[in-house]
This record gives C-alpha cells, sequence and structure tokens, in this order.
C-alpha cells in the first residue's frame, strides 16, 4: 500500500505549525513594543497566553478583568474593537486604525504600524 500522501499531510501541517508561531511571536512583539511605548506595567505579558489579553486592556487604560469579556461570542469583537481603536489612539494614531484589527493579514500590519511608527 501506498502511504505517500501521509507524508504531504505531515509537511502542511509542519507549514501551519511554523505560521502560527510566527504570527504569535509577531504579536507578541508588537504588543511588548506598544506597550513599552506606552509605558504600562509588565510588558513581559506579552508573551504569555491569556496574561497577553491583560496586558492589552491594560495599555488600553481598561481595567484587566475586561479580558474575561475576550472569552464571551460575539462581545468578545465589540470589546476587542475597543480596546484596540483605544490603544490606537494613545498611540497617537486615529483611532478608526484599531477597527483593522478584525481583518486577517491587515491586523499584522496594523500591529506592526503601532509598534514601530512614531506618534503622529
Amino acid at each position: 500500500m501506498n502511504w505517500s500522501w501521509l507524508s504531504s499531510i505531515s509537511q502542511a501541517w509542519d507549514v501551519a505549525l511554523y505560521v502560527v508561531a510566527a504570527t504569535y511571536l509577531w504579536t507578541a512583539l508588537c504588543l511588548f513594543i506598544t506597550a513599552k511605548k506606552i509605558d504600562t506595567p509588565d510588558t513581559w505579558f506579552a508573551w504569555i497566553p491569556i496574561l497577553n489579553l491583560i496586558l492589552m486592556c491594560r495599555v488600553a487604560g481598561r481595567p484587566s478583568w475586561w479580558a474575561v469579556l475576550l472569552f464571551i461570542p460575539l462581545v468578545n469583537i465589540v470589546v476587542y474593537l475597543d480596546i484596540w481603536m483605544t490603544i490606537a489612539d494613545a498611540r497617537g494614531h486615529p483611532s478608526w486604525l484599531g477597527i483593522f484589527m478584525i481583518v486577517p493579514v491587515a491586523n499584522l500590519v496594523i500591529l506592526g504600524i503601532l509598534a514601530f511608527t512614531p506618534e503622529l
């Protein structure tokens, strides 16, 4: 029996794993730098799942318990947008920039803009 198709599936999983890991590292790095630029304490939270949600709330000036709202379906979309719009505003960028955080791939660009560009 020819099992060569298993090799293709394994390679696809490997690529997916690398993409997910690279995306997570990019997101954590950008959140870390953004939090540092806004002088938020505990910037190392950016590297740890769940704690990075608390850091996002802190950077936006929202209470830490708002991170719980990010686990409630539909509510999480509104809260996520509010948090990122506030973060964009805190960095001196237009708040509407935070709306693009719900658009796949564009959100990676927006993270870079918020982290690496100077305030406007």
